[in-house]
């Protein structure tokens, strides 16, 4: 049987989702190939994705142009933009959702950024999105920040499945489990089921080195012991942090706590591995998803990761290899000095500006292409 790598992480009991979607893709039907021979079994977007899918491609203009001459105004235009794609592309992997029994098979849209730190208008917002999407295996994606956390608590009870992206601290990880079980006691006291809504937990990973290591070799520069101790670190603090992610989401979702949910038929909150693709080019370019391979995880590769671990991908299970040593790892820091829930807190600031600088971007071109295409 030929080496497939993407294929053979299925085996090990890691989804392989895209974090990619596109009109292109989707018209293309490079979607449906990779869902047919790569086995890629779920697709994640973003505002970031969106804008470079629609600004960076003339692929929706006849339908902006016909939305805008029916009167729709530019956030109308965008809703029915993203919402076709999602819902094509679900219904594309709708038969993965069916084989798995709702495992995988899922596509997720995000809240807008613009309300990252408003629990209210993200809780309407993935009401609206919920309704306008009307499939079961679709995600409404809802960022981990203080405000968050109460959103995503009620729509969990609401029935809404809920992917919990921008997520790089431990503490606010455990505050997402937390908004889940939460979410999911408050349903059954509702007397509703809890067996069909589900949720996962984006944790990102390559922001977290690309932060810390210009700190770490700083400190390496000075020598000494010291020196020596911050050189060991570099590279190594996303990974680290990755797996205690995992060793607290098998002391949750494994232990006593979950269990009387498990038995009324509720899913764990997976964990999904974010931000892989190597920003620094001195890495292995499959870096962040060798290192991360477990069972009931999901990684979401851009395409070029999909493209290189297909191409040089060496399966194995690595995600409990060192599990000790992480710990480590994340103690040293502060024996360095470097402050790792600043670090983090700042990553969660400046990943919601990295969603609404683009998300602005393509609001404006939308509204000009609307004036366009209605006063000529």
């Amino acid at each position: 049987m030929t080496h497939h790598p993407l294929r053979e992480l299925q085996s090990l009991g890691q989804s392989v989702w895209l974090d990619f979607l596109s009109r292109g893709l989707l018209k293309s039907g490079e979607l449906a190939r990779l869902i047919e021979e790569d086995g890629v079994s779920g697709v994640t977007s973003n505002p970031a994705i969106f804008e470079k899918a629609i600004n960076g491609s003339s692929d929706y203009d006849v339908a902006i142009r016909q939305l805008a001459q029916q009167g729709l105004d530019s956030d109308s235009i965008y809703r029915e933009l993203v919402v076709a794609d999602v819902t094509e592309a679900a219904d594309l992997l709708r038969p993965v959702y069916d084989r798995t029994l709702g495992r995988d098979g899922f596509v997720s849209l995000e809240v807008s950024p613009l309300f990252a730190n408003d629990t209210a208008k993200t809780v309407a917002e993935g009401h609206a999105l919920w309704r306008a999407l009307l499939r079961h295996n679709v995600f409404i994606k809802v960022p981990g920040t203080k405000e968050g956390i109460p959103a995503i608590r009620e729509l969990i009870a609401e029935g809404i499945n809920v992917n919990v992206t921008l997520l790089f601290s431990l503490v606010r990880y455990r505050e997402v489990v937390r908004a889940y079980l939460e979410g999911l006691r408050m349903r059954l006291a509702r007397g509703l089921p809890i067996g069909e809504v589900t949720s996962v937990a984006s944790f990102f990973l390559s922001r977290i080195d690309t932060l810390l290591d210009p700190q770490l070799e700083s400190a390496a520069k000075q020598g000494g012991a010291t020196g020596k101790a911050a050189g060991e670190l570099v590279g190594q603090v996303a990974i680290a942090s990755a797996k205690r992610a995992y060793h607290i989401y098998q002391e949750v979702f494994q232990g006593p706590e979950f269990a009387p949910l498990r038995e009324r038929g509720a899913r764990a909150q997976r964990l999904l591995w974010a931000s892989t693709s190597s920003k620094n080019p001195a890495y292995p370019d499959v870096k962040y998803v060798e290192a991360l391979i477990g069972s009931e995880t999901i990684n979401t590769m851009p395409l070029e990761t999909v493209d290189a671990y297909r191409d040089h991908g060496a399966p194995r299970s690595t995600l409990e290899d060192h599990m000790a040593q992480a710990q480590g790892v994340l103690a040293r820091l502060g024996e360095l000095g470097i402050d790792l829930a600043g670090a983090t807190d700042q990553l969660e600031r400046e990943g919601i500006v990295k969603f609404a600088t683009p998300f602005a971007s393509l609001m404006q071109a939308l509204e000009a292409k609307r004036r366009l295409a209605t006063t000529g």
